[in-house]
């Protein structure tokens, strides 16, 4: 079930009732939220983008929060175009959701595709605004989904589905200074950004292409107090030793699984803070967050239902029915949920006892002569060993099982280079595998690497081919 019934007051409405002293910031500048109030960051032209189907193309995401405050409840439709949508599927993008207006910042992101009658330019700072504010309509959200090969799938929210889950609604939350290392135009970095709106909060944003200790320092600097990221950002940042510069009181996980090693390191490096990982996905919305510390999920929270919230394991496929879910794709032709309103959001769990723990995706299983292994299942156990930040498994070709597993390590210390010390680590992760899973799983080989590559999602890349 969606909330397309359900009024919500425009964004504009909720920074209108924010502390004065709320700010946004990114690498480069700042912006007041309560200025949006009675301010403009889009030139005066506010009317010419009225009832449009708008594509927000900005290249800085300062840029793009203030052009959605300022167009919701104004445009008829607003397309969020993420970083690293590539330009062979804008044609088809705009297209579909039958773009007439394109707001632009003068960033690096230009394309023949933005050469609308109607492109309007978005500061990142706010001036008076004099016009009178076009009427208000129903505005929709639409999200571009990642991992997907081909041109994305687009879905289609609403203020009122997108804020479901957000408890606090009122200043009453306005002390908080939230961070993300996310992307806000992201479905991830998007649930960050509204809950430092419609709490009355600040909001640090990261910045493409800025080292991870600087973003922490950035952090640091403005006092952050609930940060929120992906386990793969998390794991990163606990390389850097500016983490212990920051302070929060609340530290979030989401967007991949959240394993019991990442868990425990953060608890080692944050002892006091509030640390959850929570479940959502750009259809079915969020769905729950757990807060005690352990990975997965009870299964209580799969018999009852919790904040509107429904789930269900078909095939071990989790299927969710909620407030936030979207209420449809745009353009091609497919069913966003079933018949009873339920979203497959093919991610596959294990019940072991009174908890559910994630495997991994359907679409990112592995064929080992016949036998499907999850990648995320091996990486789980490999980072559990004390030497290692973060694994990555993935396939390798065999002419006799068709695939072998084999893994990619970082560890915690990188600075011996290729010792006894290493291969003694390789075989403590490789005794420790073979005691925790059957023997098709157990990785081939293992190599020691320096990164592991991050997706603009926050998430590993992965190579399943």
């Amino acid at each position: 079930m969606n909330m397309a019934g359900v009024e919500a007051p425009s964004l504009r409405a909720y920074v209108a009732n924010a502390p004065a002293a709320r700010f946004i910031w990114d690498r480069a500048a700042a912006a007041r939220f309560t200025d949006l109030d009675r301010g403009t960051s889009l030139g005066g032209r506010l009317a010419d983008l009225a009832g449009r189907s708008v594509l927000v193309a900005t290249a800085s995401q300062l840029t793009t929060a203030l052009a959605l405050i300022e167009l919701d409840g104004r445009a008829r439709r607003l397309v969020i175009l993420p970083p690293d949508v590539e330009a062979d599927h804008l044609g088809a993008v705009m297209a579909a959701a039958e773009i007439d207006a394109v707001v632009t910042d003068g960033g690096a992101r230009q394309h023949a595709a933005f050469e609308l009658p109607v492109r309007v330019s978005c500061a990142p700072s706010i001036a008076p605004r004099d016009e009178t504010p076009p009427a208000a309509v129903r505005t929709e959200w639409v999200l571009l989904t990642s991992g997907t090969t081909g041109v994305p799938k687009m879905v289609v929210h609403d203020l009122a589905g997108l804020t479901a889950a957000i408890i606090n609604r009122s200043a009453a939350g306005g002390a908080a200074i939230w961070g993300t290392f996310y992307d806000i135009r992201r479905y991830g970095g998007l649930q960050i950004f509204l809950r430092a709106i419609l709490g009355g909060a600040s909001l640090v944003l990261s910045s493409a292409g800025e080292p991870v200790a600087d973003h922490l320092a950035r952090l640091a600097q403005h006092g952050v107090t609930h940060l929120s990221g992906t386990p793969s950002h998390w794991r990163r940042a606990l390389m850097i030793p500016a983490i212990r510069t920051i302070a929060p009181r609340y530290v979030r996980l989401s967007g991949e699984i959240a394993d019991q090693a990442i868990l425990d390191a953060l608890r080692a490096v944050f002892p006091q803070p509030a640390i959850g990982h929570a479940y959502a996905s750009t259809e079915a919305g969020v769905a729950f967050a757990v807060d005690d510390g352990l990975a997965g999920f009870p299964t209580a929270f799969a018999e009852t239902i919790r904040g509107g919230v429904e789930m269900k394991i078909v095939d071990g496929s989790l299927r969710i029915r909620s407030p936030g879910t979207a209420s449809r794709y745009v353009g091609n032709g497919q069913t966003l949920a079933d018949a009873d309103g339920f979203v497959d959001t093919g991610d596959i769990v294990e019940r072991r006892g009174d908890r559910y723990y994630f495997a991994g995706r359907k679409g990112g299983i592995i064929n080992i002569g016949g036998l499907k292994v999850h990648p995320e299942e091996i990486e789980a156990v490999i980072n559990r060993h004390p030497q290692v930040r973060m694994s990555l498994v993935r396939p390798k070709r065999s002419p006799i099982t068709g695939s072998i597993v084999v893994a990619d390590v970082v560890l915690k210390s990188q600075g011996e280079g290729v010792s006894s010390g290493q291969t003694a680590v390789k075989d403590d992760i490789l005794k420790l595998c073979r005691a925790a899973l059957p023997r098709h799983k157990v990785p081939a080989a293992i190599s020691f690497v320096p990164s592991l590559p991050v997706a603009a999602t926050g998430k590993l890349a992965r190579r399943l081919g």
